[in-house]
């Protein structure tokens, strides 16, 4: 009896000892915000695990699923811009900010804010994650639309059905984006999606957040791949308008 106990207090002590290597693994390798990004994010509103930057509550609100180990306050200075033009945007906080924890996280901020319209859109893994849930919600008349930061669908967020509008925008200098799986997923997409590539633009640059292992070296400036990130959210926004 003695021995048993002995084998699981140590195999309790060697999961323990995992999880916990795991979790400072995790925090050491996230991505932090810049300064300007993180100025910006100051100003938003503070909902259950979201960041929020309000806009006019007639027009679609957009909820946006994080990058894999990315702070969501990275993405508020685009953020920030679409709120101007009218349109509230939630940042999604997801846990150890990996958006594979709480998929569908989104239902959460829907309810709690009563949104009767809203857009759906993440970055990298995030937006894997936005077409999972927007494809099981894809017959819901709130849902309006979809869109991709340097991302794609995976079989189980298969839109190819979907009415809505849908926007992909990715960068000619992304060095993290796997070409091949971006290329096969559009089997994924409907006929209306919209292909934007920003020329010059790289993976960290869809948020602001510093360089990120394995990408290239962007050929323009954060401040103005932000600056143009938003100015096409925003002109696909209005076409998503009913």
């Amino acid at each position: 009896m003695k021995k048993i106990k002995k084998i699981v207090l140590w195999t309790v002590s060697i999961l323990l000892v995992l999880l916990a290597a795991g979790f400072i693994y995790i925090k050491s390798s996230t991505y932090h915000p810049t300064p300007q990004a993180s100025n910006i994010a100051s100003q938003a509103e503070k909902a259950d695990n979201a960041l929020v930057f309000k806009g006019n509550p007639d027009k679609p609100s957009v909820i946006f699923y994080q990058g894999a180990l990315v702070d969501n306050a990275s993405y508020s200075i685009w953020a920030g811009k679409v709120a101007e033009a009218g349109y509230s945007v939630y940042l999604l906080k997801e846990p150890l900010n990996l958006a594979i924890f709480n998929p569908n996280l989104a239902e959460k901020i829907i309810k709690d804010e009563h949104l009767s319209q809203y857009i759906v859109g993440g970055h990298s893994l995030g937006g894997v994650m936005a077409s999972r849930f927007a494809a099981g919600h894809q017959d819901n008349l709130a849902l309006e639309g979809v869109f991709f930061l340097a991302s794609y669908p995976d079989q189980k967020g298969s839109l190819k059905d979907f009415k809505g509008k849908v926007l992909s925008i990715v960068g000619t200098k992304d060095g993290v984006l796997n070409q091949s799986s971006y290329d096969k997923a559009k089997t994924y997409l409907p006929q209306q999606t919209i292909n934007v590539a920003l020329e010059g633009a790289n993976h960290a640059g869809f948020g602001s957040y510093g360089a990120q292992k394995g990408d290239n070296q962007a050929e323009i400036s954060n401040e103005k791949q932000q600056e143009e990130i938003a100015t096409e959210l925003i002109k696909w926004l209005k076409t998503s308008e009913k």
